[in-house]
């Protein structure tokens, strides 16, 4: 006989009557985890560089009942995700969600990196997660019924990836935890709740696209990882609608590690 699950607790999964944001949502993490809020319940605007990729996601949503925006924005231009953040309120409603997701890797050796490819990295994979995050919080603030806000950082933020070198992202990756810290505590007499997830090595395009050039890579990665594969962006989806839930209620501060064991050695 199964063991029955207390009573009401699946409903805490419930997102129906939220509503967020995913940035990056029109590909990969970002994608499977908006497909995932709104298969829990949620209205979801897409935040996308790429227009065509963000309207796709939308569409996808709104196959599954649910109300959705594509928005293209620069998540690096934070005058641009105010205006992003207003479009949305205007047109779905203020956000209670919100999923700070997109991120760029440039591999390079650190003493040969460029003062500009630094930069981009750190302006999109931090910066931007900043520029969101306050904006979202400005909203929830000014409705007075809470949220929560959700980052991507990365094992990368824990451990130094290898055989690749990516200094840039991995310290992006350490300040998106940190950050994501110090915000819960800013923001929980609000109501708001701030985490982050640490995602390990996800078989997602633009990731596969790389191990095409560099298949030595992908057999070290596997190599290192004790359950022995890549995760499908679709196993990262699970732990975000989690914390995006009410089941999540009393979780703030955490970043959440999702590597199949590979930091455990």
């Amino acid at each position: 006989m199964q063991p029955r699950c207390p009573s009401g607790i699946l409903k805490e999964f419930d997102l129906t009557g939220r509503c967020g944001f995913v940035t990056g949502g029109g590909r990969g993490i970002g994608k499977a985890c908006a497909l995932a809020l709104a298969e829990a319940g949620a209205d979801v605007a897409i935040l996308d560089l790429e227009a065509g990729l963000a309207e796709k996601a939308a569409d996808e949503i709104r196959d599954l009942g649910r109300r959705s925006l594509a928005v293209a924005v620069d998540v690096t231009d934070s005058a641009a995700v105010d205006v992003a953040l207003d479009q949305i309120a205007e047109e779905l409603g203020a956000v209670n969600i919100a999923f700070n997701n997109a991120g760029i890797c440039i591999h390079s050796k650190a003493e040969n990196m460029s003062d500009a490819d630094w930069l981009a990295v750190i302006d999109v994979n931090f910066n931007a997660v900043y520029y969101c995050a306050r904006a979202a919080a400005r909203q929830m603030i000014s409705e007075g019924k809470g949220g929560c806000i959700i980052n991507t950082a990365s094992m990368s933020g824990r451990i130094v990836n290898h055989p690749q070198p990516q200094a840039a992202y991995n310290a992006s990756k350490a300040a998106v935890a940190h950050l994501s810290k110090s915000m819960a505590t800013e923001w929980a007499g609000h109501g708001i709740r701030v985490n982050s997830i640490s995602p390990g090595y996800t078989a997602t395009g633009l990731v596969n696209e790389a191990l095409d050039r560099r298949p030595d890579w992908k057999e070290l990665w596997v190599r290192d990882t004790p359950m022995g594969r890549l995760a499908e962006p679709r196993e990262i989806a699970g732990p975000v609608v989690f914390l995006a839930s009410a089941a999540a209620s009393f979780v703030t501060g955490h970043d959440l590690v999702i590597d199949g064991g590979f930091t455990c050695w």
